[in-house]
């Protein structure tokens, strides 16, 4: 697992505001935001006018008023219980938001003028497409690429990592982010975002909940909520009358009782601190998610499509052996293999000039004239051109092969079994050619990440599909696919083969992850139903996608789903929780409106609750405690546990729907037996 940064679940600064937040949020038009929790602030209005006014509605009796205001007050605390939820989930974002915005403070730009001259001005004023130079021990003012230049970076304040990162023009690794701090030489960066649109002002604005938009799930939800709300409305609103006609006169407090007993108050009060919630583990995994939908989709992944170097291996191959084919000799193979990796600055370029030179106990000078001749996702090689028409080449066997045949070339029989080898052994060949002549393999050996085999076995339990993409061949690739326990890879992928694969499993109807950090990942990050781009990556990977990274790790996608996965079955458990308390309080408040007027009534009172007052207030009282209660759970989440969806259901249907149940039996009792001494000294 990655790092997640860990903090307390509630200190006293959150406590005081969120004391305070969840008064200011009985404002009529904020609450109506929430329609659950409007009704029963609108019951806590009703009940308080008729503590006064007992006659309001009718001939309620006066001796009632300390039964009305007692309805009242339980009412009242329900709402704030309710709003104290949301404001505890928007003060632990509001904290983390302000560690971030130190960052921003008095943060200075030194802007590049179009004569040479620099300027120093506020962060505040810096507009996209502005050059700013930026010096060792200073703030990058704003998220941009270099330009010019070769730096660490400290993103500490941003990731908490303290190891510096290296930036440079060029590549995939030039993008940098604002409140960042350059440890060393001097980077010219040009700004890619207007002022409180960086992906830092993003992050402080999602964590803070400001922007944070109902998501579908959310929504159909709430719908659902308010469905069921509008039906126990017209039951209580029709039962009025038929209790008239049994003889029996309802108050109006105690129907306001049963409604807001009835109707989902509980994960009416929490369904929101859910969803902030969520978005806060998130973003305490470094993840900058682009909305609340992104996390909500993670959950309903179906496939994964994830790189094989960086991801699944170390991404570091290393040069372990030399592989001589045909007439060429080890020796020959050695040199030539030096001479192609000279300019090579990638790690495994730099481990072949060092394994080279070790074995043969020299050290290969630069010969004047050589060119470099990169490599190319369409060529899938690379080399040295030396004077005189001398190419050396190495690359994948397959482009090589197709290289030399092209010169008129034969290919050396004993290829073939050396690269099929290589492959068997999980690593990567990497053929070498001088002119027409193919001189041998390099054998290049990649490792599978620690804890990763693990990891998609978790992933397989709950029914997502891993596939690998990599630009092996079919041989490696199988090795390491098998190795690291993928479900599926596509072997020589190229970006386009990544789009396909994305839109072959999106047609299907599955929902598919990916990550990526290069501009050719773009369209894949945009196609896929959730993108997550590294930070170190380029700018239109990071627009392209729906969640950045800000510790540039590929793996995160593996938490960012888990994470998903429990936002949603967080909120699936205490919905079912919720609607399951509503049988043990039908128990407790019809047949204490009924029982005086029809005795057979009695056989329901299951609990033996001792009076009719007492029934009601005590099924109020605990409709309002368990709020406050699932606070803790809300915000941690359900416990995740990889299994099937049938299992999953099971099992939370066992826990929180017959939890749901018997929870509330307990409790009501409880209470009825602490509040009837209390009640029958009122008279009640």
């Amino acid at each position: 697992m990655n790092k997640k940064t860990k903090t307390n679940f509630i200190t006293g600064d959150i406590l005081k505001a969120s004391i305070l937040g969840a008064f200011k949020k009985l404002n009529p038009l904020y609450m109506i935001k929430n329609p659950v929790m409007f009704v029963v602030e609108s019951g806590f209005i009703i009940t308080l006018l008729l503590g006064f006014v007992p006659d309001l509605f009718g001939d309620e009796g006066a001796d009632l008023y300390l039964y009305n205001f007692t309805v009242s007050a339980i009412l009242l605390i329900t709402v704030l219980f309710a709003n104290f939820a949301e404001a505890v989930a928007e003060g632990r974002g509001k904290a983390q938001a302000q560690s971030l915005k130190k960052t921003q403070k008095d943060m200075h730009a030194r802007i590049l003028k179009d004569n040479g001259e620099d300027e120093i001005i506020s962060a505040d004023g810096l507009k996209k497409d502005d050059i700013v130079l930026v010096k060792s021990g200073e703030l990058i003012p704003n998220d941009g690429e270099v330009i010019e230049g070769i730096a660490s970076v400290d993103e500490s304040a941003i990731t908490g990592e303290s190891a510096p990162v290296v930036k440079e023009s060029g590549g995939d690794f030039a993008s940098v982010t604002g409140g960042t701090t350059v440890g060393s030489d001097w980077l010219k960066i040009r700004i890619t975002s207007d002022p409180g649109e960086s992906f830092l002002d993003k992050m402080i604005s999602l964590v803070e909940g400001a922007s944070r938009q109902k998501t579908p799930n959310e929504i159909a939800l709430n719908t659902l909520l308010v469905s069921l709300t509008i039906i126990f409305l017209i039951v209580i609103v029709s039962l009025n009358p038929i209790a008239l006609y049994s003889g029996v006169h309802l108050q109006i407090s105690t129907l306001i009782a049963l409604i807001v007993c009835l109707i989902p108050t509980t994960i009416g009060g929490l369904l929101s601190a859910i969803g902030i919630a969520g978005m806060d583990r998130v973003t305490r995994f470094n993840v900058i998610a682009m909305s609340g939908k992104a996390v909500e989709v993670c959950g309903d992944v179906d496939t994964m499509i994830l790189d094989k170097t960086g991801t699944i291996t170390y991404g570091n191959r290393m040069a372990a052996k030399f592989i001589p084919v045909g007439n060429a000799s080890e020796e020959e193979l050695i040199r030539y293999s030096v001479i192609s990796s000279l300019r090579d600055d990638t790690p495994e370029g730099k481990s072949i000039v060092s394994l080279g030179e070790s074995l043969s106990g020299k050290r290969q000078q630069e010969i004047p004239g050589m060119k470099s001749v990169e490599f190319t996702a369409q060529t899938r090689m690379s080399g040295i051109d030396l004077p005189d028409s001398i190419k050396i080449r190495k690359g994948a066997s397959d482009a090589i092969q197709k290289y030399v045949r092209e010169l008129g070339s034969v290919i050396p029989t004993d290829l073939e079994g050396s690269v099929n080898e290589v492959a068997r052994l999980g690593g990567t060949p990497l053929v070498v050619c001088l002119k027409e002549q193919i001189l041998g393999v390099i054998y290049l050996k990649d490792t599978i990440k620690q804890g990763l085999t693990e990891r998609f076995a978790r992933l397989r339990a709950i029914g997502i599909k891993t596939i690998m993409c990599t630009g092996d061949n079919p041989l490696t690739a199988a090795t390491i696919a098998q190795e690291a326990g993928v479900d599926s890879f596509i072997a020589e992928c190229r970006p386009e083969d990544k789009i396909a694969a994305i839109k072959a499993e999106q047609a299907e109807g599955k929902i598919v992850a990916m990550t990526g950090d290069g501009t050719n990942d773009a369209p894949a990050l945009a196609q896929a139903n959730v993108g997550i781009a590294m930070n170190s990556g380029t700018a239109a990977a990071k627009e392209a996608a729906n969640m950045v990274d800000l510790d540039s790790d590929p793996t995160k996608i593996l938490d960012v789903v888990e994470i998903g996965k429990q936002l949603l079955i967080t909120r699936g458990a205490l919905t079912t929780f919720s609607i399951a308390n509503d049988v043990a309080k039908y128990f407790a408040i019809i047949p204490a409106m009924f029982m005086a007027v029809i005795p057979q009534m009695q056989i329901l009172n299951i609990m033996v609750l001792s009076t009719p007052y007492s029934a009601i207030l005590s099924a109020l009282i605990f409709n309002a405690i368990i709020i406050p209660i699932l606070i803790p759970l809300a915000m941690r989440g359900v416990e995740y546990r990889p299994m099937s969806a049938e299992k999953m259901l099971t099992r939370n249907m066992l826990i929180y729907g017959l939890g749901g149940i018997i929870a509330p039996f307990a409790g009501i009792k409880i209470i009825d037996l602490i509040i009837t001494p209390l009640l029958t000294a009122a008279g009640l």
